[in-house]
């Protein structure tokens, strides 16, 4: 059976339509009206695995942060759908990915508790139009609408292009091994029976 979810959700604020398939090949199309939010969401289909469409309208010329927090709580929630049950799936995934000077840790637990810890300063105000304050609020709204537990730290790096590119691609790495099923696993993967 198909894992996927399509999401949509209007507001005052965004209107976001989206749909994700978790065992994709990694194919996207993104048009948030935001370039390097764009940029960023093709890099986390490309490298989990996940097929994944997007359309958001949100009031831009305000600034970014509906956009971009809207489509974390869409995609969150996505991913919570797309999972069903959770049965025979591995739960846990993690990743150190290197992007050049930069090199980021990201772990994932698919728990069904919500939490993030985010460990990473940034240098610049914005990347292209994206305010870089913006990534914790997006991986916040991410992780509590999929109900996981997500930490992101940056263990080094010193260009913020990188360091939230290195981010993203870690994340992906890390939820795509997360989601995976695992014949050896018969149920859940829980002492308590459910997650």
């Amino acid at each position: 059976m198909a894992r996927e979810a399509n999401v949509k959700r209007t507001t005052n604020e965004t209107d976001i339509s989206l749909k994700l398939e978790l065992d994709g090949s990694g194919t996207s199309s993104i048009d948030t009206g935001i370039g390097f939010f764009d940029h960023m969401l093709s890099g986390f289909a490309r490298h989990g695995f996940f097929d994944l469409e997007l359309k958001a309208a949100g009031d831009l010329v305000v600034d970014g942060h509906h956009t971009i927090e809207d489509t974390g709580i869409v995609l969150g929630t996505a991913i919570k759908k797309a999972l069903g049950d959770k049965k025979g799936i591995r739960r846990y995934g993690s990743c150190i990915l290197p992007m050049d000077e930069t090199l980021v840790l990201c772990a994932v637990d698919l728990s069904g508790r919500p939490y993030l810890s985010f460990d990473a300063d940034f240098t610049a105000e914005r990347v292209g139009y994206m305010e870089t304050e913006m990534v914790k609020e997006f991986f916040y709204a991410v992780s509590y609408k999929a109900k996981m537990n997500l930490h992101i730290k940056v263990l080094s790096g010193s260009n913020n292009h990188h360091i939230i590119e290195g981010m993203f691609k870690a994340v992906a790495r890390a939820l795509d091994e997360a989601s995976q099923t695992d014949e050896r696993i018969t149920g859940i993967l829980s002492t308590k029976g459910s997650l």
